[in-house]
Protein backbone atom coordinates (compact mmCIF):
# COMPACT_ATOMS: atom_id res chain seq x y z
CA UNK A 1 0.00 0.00 0.00
CA UNK A 2 2.77 2.09 0.88
CA UNK A 3 4.23 1.79 -1.92
CA UNK A 4 1.33 2.37 -4.67
CA UNK A 5 0.76 5.65 -2.76
CA UNK A 6 4.42 6.76 -3.60
CA UNK A 7 3.19 5.86 -7.51
CA UNK A 8 -0.10 7.40 -7.27
CA UNK A 9 2.08 10.81 -5.84
CA UNK A 10 4.63 10.08 -8.78
CA UNK A 11 1.61 10.03 -11.24
CA UNK A 12 0.64 13.40 -9.74
CA UNK A 13 4.10 15.47 -10.87
CA UNK A 14 2.98 15.99 -14.26
CA UNK A 15 -0.11 17.99 -13.80
CA UNK A 16 1.57 19.43 -11.15
CA UNK A 17 4.06 20.86 -12.90
CA UNK A 18 2.38 22.95 -15.10
CA UNK A 19 0.42 24.20 -11.68
CA UNK A 20 2.65 27.02 -10.76
CA UNK A 21 2.77 28.91 -14.23
CA UNK A 22 -1.04 28.63 -14.40
CA UNK A 23 -1.51 30.03 -11.00
CA UNK A 24 0.95 33.01 -11.31
CA UNK A 25 -0.82 34.10 -14.72
CA UNK A 26 -4.06 34.01 -12.79
CA UNK A 27 -2.51 35.84 -10.13
CA UNK A 28 -1.38 38.36 -11.99
CA UNK A 29 -4.31 39.22 -14.10
CA UNK A 30 -6.30 39.29 -10.96
CA UNK A 31 -3.93 41.82 -9.70
CA UNK A 32 -4.24 43.77 -12.66
CA UNK A 33 -7.90 43.83 -12.50
CA UNK A 34 -8.91 42.84 -9.16
CA UNK A 35 -12.83 44.04 -9.49
CA UNK A 36 -13.75 43.41 -13.20
CA UNK A 37 -11.51 40.23 -13.19
CA UNK A 38 -10.88 40.92 -16.83
CA UNK A 39 -14.00 42.88 -18.02
CA UNK A 40 -11.97 46.22 -17.51
CA UNK A 41 -8.76 44.96 -18.87
CA UNK A 42 -8.24 43.01 -22.13
CA UNK A 43 -4.35 42.22 -20.78
CA UNK A 44 -5.70 41.02 -17.25
CA UNK A 45 -8.56 39.39 -19.42
CA UNK A 46 -6.00 37.78 -21.57
CA UNK A 47 -4.11 35.90 -18.36
CA UNK A 48 -7.04 35.29 -16.47
CA UNK A 49 -8.44 32.93 -19.02
CA UNK A 50 -5.05 31.93 -19.91
CA UNK A 51 -4.37 30.40 -16.31
CA UNK A 52 -7.67 29.39 -15.41
CA UNK A 53 -7.86 26.92 -18.47
CA UNK A 54 -5.05 24.96 -16.62
CA UNK A 55 -6.41 25.77 -12.72
CA UNK A 56 -9.99 25.16 -13.66
CA UNK A 57 -9.44 21.60 -15.28
CA UNK A 58 -7.14 20.31 -12.54
CA UNK A 59 -9.68 17.44 -12.66
CA UNK A 60 -9.23 16.49 -15.65
CA UNK A 61 -5.18 16.83 -15.52
CA UNK A 62 -5.45 14.46 -12.39
CA UNK A 63 -7.31 11.83 -13.82
CA UNK A 64 -4.87 11.83 -17.25
CA UNK A 65 -1.66 12.05 -15.02
CA UNK A 66 -2.92 8.88 -12.91
CA UNK A 67 -4.11 6.61 -15.66
CA UNK A 68 -0.92 7.25 -16.95
CA UNK A 69 1.43 6.93 -13.45
CA UNK A 70 -0.15 4.11 -12.61
CA UNK A 71 -0.84 2.08 -15.66
CA UNK A 72 2.31 -0.78 -16.45
CA UNK A 73 3.18 0.80 -20.02
CA UNK A 74 2.52 4.39 -19.27
CA UNK A 75 0.50 3.85 -22.36
CA UNK A 76 -1.44 6.71 -24.45
CA UNK A 77 -4.66 4.25 -24.41
CA UNK A 78 -4.50 4.18 -20.24
CA UNK A 79 -4.16 8.27 -20.30
CA UNK A 80 -7.48 7.67 -22.93
CA UNK A 81 -9.28 5.71 -20.47
CA UNK A 82 -8.61 8.27 -17.96
CA UNK A 83 -10.36 11.09 -19.77
CA UNK A 84 -13.29 8.46 -20.61
CA UNK A 85 -13.47 7.57 -17.05
CA UNK A 86 -13.51 11.22 -15.99
CA UNK A 87 -16.33 12.52 -18.71
CA UNK A 88 -18.53 9.41 -18.05
CA UNK A 89 -18.73 9.75 -14.14
CA UNK A 90 -18.51 14.32 -14.07
CA UNK A 91 -21.68 13.72 -17.01
CA UNK A 92 -24.09 11.36 -15.28
CA UNK A 93 -23.76 13.13 -12.23
CA UNK A 94 -23.78 16.60 -13.25
CA UNK A 95 -26.85 18.48 -12.43
CA UNK A 96 -28.33 18.35 -15.57
CA UNK A 97 -28.32 14.33 -16.02
CA UNK A 98 -29.29 14.08 -12.35
CA UNK A 99 -32.57 16.55 -13.01
CA UNK A 100 -33.56 13.93 -15.75
CA UNK A 101 -32.64 10.89 -13.90
CA UNK A 102 -35.01 12.63 -10.69
CA UNK A 103 -37.71 13.56 -12.96
CA UNK A 104 -37.18 17.10 -11.00
CA UNK A 105 -36.22 20.76 -12.23
CA UNK A 106 -31.97 21.57 -12.56
CA UNK A 107 -32.90 24.45 -9.51
CA UNK A 108 -33.98 21.66 -7.14
CA UNK A 109 -31.23 19.01 -7.60
CA UNK A 110 -29.12 18.63 -4.63
CA UNK A 111 -26.19 21.25 -4.32
CA UNK A 112 -23.86 18.64 -4.13
CA UNK A 113 -23.95 17.42 -7.76
CA UNK A 114 -22.76 21.29 -8.72
CA UNK A 115 -18.98 19.94 -6.95
CA UNK A 116 -18.86 16.75 -8.63
CA UNK A 117 -15.87 17.95 -10.91
CA UNK A 118 -13.11 17.93 -8.37
CA UNK A 119 -9.74 16.82 -7.57
CA UNK A 120 -11.20 13.67 -5.96
CA UNK A 121 -13.30 12.74 -8.98
CA UNK A 122 -10.20 12.80 -11.15
CA UNK A 123 -7.87 10.67 -9.66
CA UNK A 124 -10.85 8.29 -9.09
CA UNK A 125 -11.02 8.16 -12.63
CA UNK A 126 -7.43 7.87 -13.08
CA UNK A 127 -6.70 5.12 -10.85
CA UNK A 128 -9.71 2.86 -12.27
CA UNK A 129 -8.52 3.24 -15.50
CA UNK A 130 -5.05 2.32 -14.99
CA UNK A 131 -6.71 -0.77 -13.29
CA UNK A 132 -8.59 -1.75 -16.64
CA UNK A 133 -5.59 -0.70 -18.73
CA UNK A 134 -3.35 -3.11 -16.07
CA UNK A 135 -6.25 -5.72 -16.66
CA UNK A 136 -7.71 -5.72 -19.91
CA UNK A 137 -4.40 -4.23 -22.14
CA UNK A 138 -3.78 -7.85 -23.18
CA UNK A 139 -7.24 -9.69 -23.36
CA UNK A 140 -7.57 -10.85 -27.25
CA UNK A 141 -11.48 -11.45 -28.02
CA UNK A 142 -12.70 -13.98 -30.20
CA UNK A 143 -12.13 -13.33 -34.31
CA UNK A 144 -15.23 -11.32 -35.09
CA UNK A 145 -14.44 -8.91 -32.12
CA UNK A 146 -10.30 -8.88 -32.68
CA UNK A 147 -10.88 -5.49 -33.54
CA UNK A 148 -11.72 -4.53 -29.84
CA UNK A 149 -8.95 -6.49 -28.48
CA UNK A 150 -6.10 -5.30 -26.21
CA UNK A 151 -5.62 -1.65 -25.41
CA UNK A 152 -8.82 -0.98 -27.67
CA UNK A 153 -11.31 -2.60 -24.84
CA UNK A 154 -9.48 -0.91 -22.23
CA UNK A 155 -11.96 2.57 -22.66
CA UNK A 156 -14.82 0.26 -23.25
CA UNK A 157 -14.76 -1.72 -19.98
CA UNK A 158 -13.83 1.76 -18.65
CA UNK A 159 -16.90 3.40 -19.12
CA UNK A 160 -18.93 0.59 -18.21
CA UNK A 161 -17.04 0.48 -15.16
CA UNK A 162 -17.45 4.21 -14.81
CA UNK A 163 -21.82 4.18 -15.02
CA UNK A 164 -20.98 1.55 -11.89
CA UNK A 165 -18.99 4.18 -9.96
CA UNK A 166 -21.50 6.81 -10.84
CA UNK A 167 -24.74 4.71 -10.00
CA UNK A 168 -22.64 4.23 -6.24
CA UNK A 169 -21.65 8.36 -5.99
CA UNK A 170 -25.07 9.27 -6.95
CA UNK A 171 -26.68 7.98 -3.62
CA UNK A 172 -23.58 8.38 -1.36
CA UNK A 173 -21.99 11.62 -2.78
CA UNK A 174 -25.01 13.92 -1.66
CA UNK A 175 -24.21 12.64 1.74
CA UNK A 176 -21.13 12.93 2.31
CA UNK A 177 -21.67 16.46 1.15
CA UNK A 178 -24.75 17.32 2.90
CA UNK A 179 -22.76 15.83 6.47
CA UNK A 180 -19.80 17.79 5.89
CA UNK A 181 -22.23 20.90 5.44
CA UNK A 182 -24.18 20.35 8.55
CA UNK A 183 -20.56 19.91 10.69
CA UNK A 184 -19.83 23.57 9.06
CA UNK A 185 -22.96 24.61 10.83
CA UNK A 186 -21.92 22.64 14.12
CA UNK A 187 -18.42 24.35 13.92
CA UNK A 188 -19.79 27.80 13.08
CA UNK A 189 -20.57 28.38 16.76
CA UNK A 190 -17.56 27.76 18.46
CA UNK A 191 -15.76 31.11 18.03
CA UNK A 192 -11.99 31.36 17.52
CA UNK A 193 -11.73 27.29 17.88
CA UNK A 194 -14.61 26.83 15.14
CA UNK A 195 -11.99 28.85 13.10
CA UNK A 196 -9.59 26.38 13.53
CA UNK A 197 -11.40 23.34 13.22
CA UNK A 198 -12.61 25.15 9.78
CA UNK A 199 -8.98 25.68 8.67
CA UNK A 200 -8.03 22.39 9.90
CA UNK A 201 -10.44 20.49 7.60
CA UNK A 202 -10.33 22.89 5.05
CA UNK A 203 -6.76 21.31 4.31
CA UNK A 204 -7.66 18.11 5.23
CA UNK A 205 -10.43 17.69 2.97
CA UNK A 206 -8.06 19.21 -0.06
CA UNK A 207 -7.23 16.34 -2.21
CA UNK A 208 -11.64 14.95 -1.69
CA UNK A 209 -12.14 18.26 -3.25
CA UNK A 210 -15.38 18.21 -0.57
CA UNK A 211 -13.37 21.20 1.10
CA UNK A 212 -16.12 23.20 -1.14
CA UNK A 213 -18.70 21.94 1.40
CA UNK A 214 -16.89 23.83 3.98
CA UNK A 215 -15.86 26.66 2.61
CA UNK A 216 -19.85 27.31 1.47
CA UNK A 217 -20.59 27.31 5.00
CA UNK A 218 -18.34 29.90 6.31
CA UNK A 219 -17.20 32.25 2.86
CA UNK A 220 -20.68 32.62 1.42
CA UNK A 221 -24.35 32.40 2.07
CA UNK A 222 -25.07 29.16 3.22
CA UNK A 223 -25.84 29.86 6.63
CA UNK A 224 -25.87 33.82 6.37
CA UNK A 225 -22.22 33.74 7.42
CA UNK A 226 -21.00 35.07 3.88
CA UNK A 227 -17.21 35.77 5.56
CA UNK A 228 -15.98 36.74 1.95
CA UNK A 229 -18.61 38.80 0.66
CA UNK A 230 -19.29 40.94 4.26
CA UNK A 231 -15.68 41.51 4.39
CA UNK A 232 -15.16 43.18 0.88
CA UNK A 233 -18.55 45.44 1.85
CA UNK A 234 -17.04 46.01 4.81
CA UNK A 235 -20.49 45.62 6.26
CA UNK A 236 -19.68 42.93 9.11
CA UNK A 237 -18.06 43.38 12.72
CA UNK A 238 -14.83 44.64 12.89
CA UNK A 239 -12.23 42.18 13.95
CA UNK A 240 -14.64 39.46 13.57
CA UNK A 241 -15.86 39.01 9.50
CA UNK A 242 -12.81 37.58 7.96
CA UNK A 243 -11.75 35.52 11.08
CA UNK A 244 -12.35 32.28 8.42
CA UNK A 245 -9.80 34.16 5.78
CA UNK A 246 -7.37 35.92 7.83
CA UNK A 247 -5.84 32.61 9.39
CA UNK A 248 -4.97 31.16 5.59
CA UNK A 249 -2.52 34.21 4.75
CA UNK A 250 0.30 33.32 7.39
CA UNK A 251 0.30 29.75 5.69
CA UNK A 252 0.15 30.32 1.87
CA UNK A 253 2.57 33.39 2.00
CA UNK A 254 4.89 32.14 4.92
CA UNK A 255 4.31 28.84 6.06
CA UNK A 256 4.00 26.67 2.82
CA UNK A 257 6.75 28.44 1.14
CA UNK A 258 8.89 27.74 4.29
CA UNK A 259 7.72 23.88 3.92
CA UNK A 260 9.18 23.85 0.09
CA UNK A 261 12.29 25.22 0.99
CA UNK A 262 12.70 22.35 3.94
CA UNK A 263 11.63 20.26 1.07
CA UNK A 264 14.26 21.48 -1.54
CA UNK A 265 17.06 20.80 1.57
CA UNK A 266 16.09 17.80 2.48
CA UNK A 267 16.05 16.60 -1.00
CA UNK A 268 18.94 14.24 -2.05
CA UNK A 269 22.05 15.98 -3.38
CA UNK A 270 21.89 14.84 -7.03
CA UNK A 271 18.19 15.51 -7.40
CA UNK A 272 18.16 18.97 -5.50
CA UNK A 273 18.23 20.52 -8.88
CA UNK A 274 14.57 18.97 -9.71
CA UNK A 275 13.58 19.13 -6.39
CA UNK A 276 14.54 23.32 -6.85
CA UNK A 277 12.47 24.25 -9.78
CA UNK A 278 9.29 22.79 -8.36
CA UNK A 279 9.84 23.82 -5.25
CA UNK A 280 10.66 27.36 -6.31
CA UNK A 281 7.96 27.53 -8.97
CA UNK A 282 4.93 26.30 -6.37
CA UNK A 283 6.19 28.27 -3.33
CA UNK A 284 6.37 31.25 -5.80
CA UNK A 285 2.43 30.70 -6.57
CA UNK A 286 1.65 30.03 -3.13
CA UNK A 287 2.92 33.08 -1.58
CA UNK A 288 2.24 35.93 -4.33
CA UNK A 289 -1.16 34.41 -5.65
CA UNK A 290 -2.41 32.04 -2.88
CA UNK A 291 -2.74 28.89 -4.74
CA UNK A 292 -1.46 25.91 -2.88
CA UNK A 293 -2.18 22.56 -4.76
CA UNK A 294 0.62 22.76 -6.89
CA UNK A 295 2.81 22.37 -3.82
CA UNK A 296 0.55 20.23 -1.43
CA UNK A 297 -0.48 17.79 -4.06
CA UNK A 298 3.67 17.27 -4.31
CA UNK A 299 4.05 15.87 -0.98
CA UNK A 300 0.13 15.09 0.02
CA UNK A 301 0.67 11.79 -1.39
CA UNK A 302 4.07 11.21 -0.93
CA UNK A 303 4.03 11.60 2.47
CA UNK A 304 0.53 11.96 3.60
CA UNK A 305 1.53 12.32 7.39
CA UNK A 306 3.72 15.51 6.77
CA UNK A 307 0.30 16.51 4.92
CA UNK A 308 -1.91 16.33 8.39
CA UNK A 309 1.01 18.32 9.89
CA UNK A 310 -0.20 21.17 7.52
CA UNK A 311 -3.51 20.94 8.05
CA UNK A 312 -2.90 20.97 11.52
CA UNK A 313 -0.79 24.17 11.71
CA UNK A 314 -3.41 25.84 9.39
CA UNK A 315 -5.97 25.14 11.60
CA UNK A 316 -3.56 26.60 14.52
CA UNK A 317 -3.02 29.52 12.39
CA UNK A 318 -7.15 30.45 11.88
CA UNK A 319 -7.55 29.81 15.71
CA UNK A 320 -4.61 32.31 16.97
CA UNK A 321 -5.58 35.17 13.70
CA UNK A 322 -9.33 34.98 15.58
CA UNK A 323 -8.46 34.41 18.82
CA UNK A 324 -6.48 37.89 18.05
CA UNK A 325 -9.21 39.01 16.18
CA UNK A 326 -6.41 40.24 13.37
CA UNK A 327 -8.38 40.08 10.00
CA UNK A 328 -8.11 40.27 6.27
CA UNK A 329 -9.45 38.93 3.62
CA UNK A 330 -9.59 37.42 -0.09
CA UNK A 331 -11.59 37.32 -3.41
CA UNK A 332 -9.08 35.05 -5.21
CA UNK A 333 -6.99 33.11 -2.06
CA UNK A 334 -4.91 34.09 0.50
CA UNK A 335 -1.45 35.27 -1.06
CA UNK A 336 0.24 38.43 -1.63
CA UNK A 337 -2.36 40.39 -3.89
CA UNK A 338 -5.07 39.35 -2.06
CA UNK A 339 -3.44 40.20 1.61
CA UNK A 340 -2.38 43.94 -0.48
CA UNK A 341 -5.76 45.01 -1.61
CA UNK A 342 -7.38 44.19 1.45
CA UNK A 343 -5.48 46.32 3.25
CA UNK A 344 -7.64 48.97 2.13
CA UNK A 345 -11.07 47.63 3.75
CA UNK A 346 -12.16 49.47 6.47
CA UNK A 347 -13.19 46.62 8.31
CA UNK A 348 -9.55 44.96 8.61
CA UNK A 349 -8.33 44.75 11.94
CA UNK A 350 -4.56 45.24 12.92
CA UNK A 351 -4.11 43.13 9.23
CA UNK A 352 -0.31 43.58 9.80
CA UNK A 353 0.51 41.20 12.45
CA UNK A 354 -0.64 38.74 10.10
CA UNK A 355 2.49 39.40 8.34
CA UNK A 356 4.40 38.80 12.26
CA UNK A 357 2.38 35.88 12.50
CA UNK A 358 3.31 34.20 8.98
CA UNK A 359 7.16 34.99 10.02
CA UNK A 360 6.57 32.58 12.79
CA UNK A 361 4.97 29.71 11.34
CA UNK A 362 7.59 30.19 8.29
CA UNK A 363 9.77 29.48 10.72
CA UNK A 364 8.35 26.38 12.54
CA UNK A 365 7.07 25.27 9.23
CA UNK A 366 10.67 24.94 7.99
CA UNK A 367 12.43 23.28 11.20
CA UNK A 368 9.16 21.02 11.46
CA UNK A 369 8.79 19.94 8.05
CA UNK A 370 12.64 19.19 8.20
CA UNK A 371 13.11 17.53 11.53
CA UNK A 372 9.58 15.46 10.15
CA UNK A 373 11.53 14.28 6.71
CA UNK A 374 14.76 13.59 8.05
CA UNK A 375 13.52 11.64 11.32
CA UNK A 376 11.10 9.56 9.76
CA UNK A 377 12.45 9.22 5.84
CA UNK A 378 9.26 10.61 4.45
CA UNK A 379 9.45 10.49 0.94
CA UNK A 380 9.03 14.27 -0.18
CA UNK A 381 9.53 15.15 -3.64
CA UNK A 382 13.64 14.41 -4.57
CA UNK A 383 13.60 12.01 -1.55
CA UNK A 384 11.60 9.16 -3.76
CA UNK A 385 12.78 5.39 -3.66
CA UNK A 386 12.65 5.24 -7.28
CA UNK A 387 15.37 8.16 -7.30
CA UNK A 388 17.84 7.16 -5.05
CA UNK A 389 20.02 5.95 -7.76
CA UNK A 390 20.22 9.35 -9.77
CA UNK A 391 23.04 9.47 -12.27
CA UNK A 392 24.44 11.98 -14.82
CA UNK A 393 22.68 11.44 -18.09
CA UNK A 394 24.90 9.92 -20.85
CA UNK A 395 25.72 12.19 -24.12
CA UNK A 396 24.43 10.06 -26.63
CA UNK A 397 22.27 10.03 -29.88
CA UNK A 398 19.50 8.26 -31.11
CA UNK A 399 21.59 5.89 -32.58
CA UNK A 400 23.61 5.49 -29.10
CA UNK A 401 20.05 4.77 -27.24
CA UNK A 402 18.89 2.53 -30.27
CA UNK A 403 22.71 0.24 -29.50
CA UNK A 404 22.37 0.82 -26.11
CA UNK A 405 18.61 -0.88 -26.52
CA UNK A 406 19.76 -3.83 -28.77
CA UNK A 407 21.99 -4.49 -26.12
CA UNK A 408 20.06 -4.26 -23.11
CA UNK A 409 17.47 -6.43 -24.89
CA UNK A 410 19.15 -9.34 -26.06
CA UNK A 411 20.79 -9.43 -22.49
CA UNK A 412 17.34 -10.16 -21.20
CA UNK A 413 16.59 -12.83 -23.49
CA UNK A 414 14.33 -11.24 -26.22
CA UNK A 415 10.90 -10.77 -27.04
CA UNK A 416 10.84 -14.74 -25.22
CA UNK A 417 11.58 -13.84 -22.17
CA UNK A 418 10.47 -10.25 -21.18
CA UNK A 419 7.11 -9.95 -20.17
CA UNK A 420 6.67 -6.61 -19.42
CA UNK A 421 9.58 -3.20 -19.44
CA UNK A 422 8.32 0.05 -17.85
CA UNK A 423 10.78 2.83 -16.63
CA UNK A 424 10.81 5.69 -13.77
CA UNK A 425 13.38 8.54 -13.95
CA UNK A 426 16.62 6.45 -14.23
CA UNK A 427 15.54 3.21 -14.32
CA UNK A 428 14.22 0.02 -16.79
CA UNK A 429 12.06 -1.69 -14.60
CA UNK A 430 11.66 -5.56 -16.20
CA UNK A 431 9.72 -8.05 -15.73
CA UNK A 432 10.62 -11.64 -17.29
CA UNK A 433 9.74 -15.17 -17.37
CA UNK A 434 12.90 -17.08 -16.31
CA UNK A 435 15.79 -14.91 -14.77
CA UNK A 436 18.38 -17.89 -15.95
CA UNK A 437 18.07 -16.52 -19.34
CA UNK A 438 19.17 -12.69 -18.12
CA UNK A 439 22.99 -12.15 -19.18
CA UNK A 440 23.94 -9.53 -17.22
CA UNK A 441 27.73 -9.12 -18.57
CA UNK A 442 25.74 -8.38 -21.86
CA UNK A 443 23.35 -5.85 -20.23
CA UNK A 444 26.70 -4.28 -18.51
CA UNK A 445 28.22 -3.97 -21.94
CA UNK A 446 26.25 -1.42 -23.31
CA UNK A 447 27.44 1.18 -20.67
CA UNK A 448 24.73 0.83 -18.14
CA UNK A 449 25.23 2.11 -14.93
CA UNK A 450 24.52 -1.28 -12.73
CA UNK A 451 21.73 -3.81 -12.65
CA UNK A 452 19.24 -4.34 -9.32
CA UNK A 453 17.63 -7.74 -9.38
CA UNK A 454 14.22 -7.13 -6.97
CA UNK A 455 12.53 -10.26 -7.29
CA UNK A 456 12.75 -13.74 -9.04
CA UNK A 457 11.01 -12.19 -12.26
CA UNK A 458 12.08 -8.51 -11.61
CA UNK A 459 14.85 -6.90 -12.23
CA UNK A 460 15.61 -3.11 -12.88
CA UNK A 461 18.55 -1.70 -15.54
CA UNK A 462 19.97 1.55 -14.27
CA UNK A 463 20.08 3.67 -17.55
CA UNK A 464 20.48 7.32 -16.25
CA UNK A 465 18.45 10.13 -16.57
CA UNK A 466 18.38 9.41 -20.95
CA UNK A 467 15.98 5.92 -19.92
CA UNK A 468 12.98 7.08 -21.33
CA UNK A 469 14.96 7.28 -24.84
CA UNK A 470 16.18 3.65 -23.96
CA UNK A 471 12.88 2.47 -23.02
CA UNK A 472 11.67 3.90 -26.34
CA UNK A 473 13.71 1.82 -28.35
CA UNK A 474 13.46 -1.30 -25.90
CA UNK A 475 9.41 -1.13 -26.95
CA UNK A 476 10.26 -1.06 -30.56
CA UNK A 477 12.38 -4.23 -30.28
CA UNK A 478 9.22 -5.61 -27.79
CA UNK A 479 6.70 -5.14 -31.17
Amino acid sequence: MKSYIQRLGRSLMLPVAVLPAAAILLGVGYWLDPTGWGSGNVVAAFLIKAGGAILDNLAVLFAVGVAIGLSKERDGAAALSGLVAFLVVTTMLSPGTVSLLQGIDVGEVDASFEKVNNAFIGILSGIIAAAMFNRFSHVKLPDFLAFFSGKRMVPIVTSFVMLAVSVALFFIWPIVYGGLVSFGETISGLGAAGAGLYGFFNRLLIPTGLHHALNAVFWFDTIGISDIKNFWSSSGVKGVTGMYQAGFFPIMMFGLPAAALAMYHTAKTKRKKQAASLMLAAGFASFFTGVTEPLEFAFMFLAPALYVVHAALTGLSLFIAASFQWTAGFGFSAGFIDYFLSLSIPIANQPYMLIVQGLVFAVIYYFLFRFLIVKFNLKTPGREDDEVEQVEEISTTDNKFATMATKIFAGLGGKSNVSSVEHCATRLRVEVRDMDQVDQMKIKSSGIHGINVVGPKSIQVIVGTSVQFVADEVDKLRK
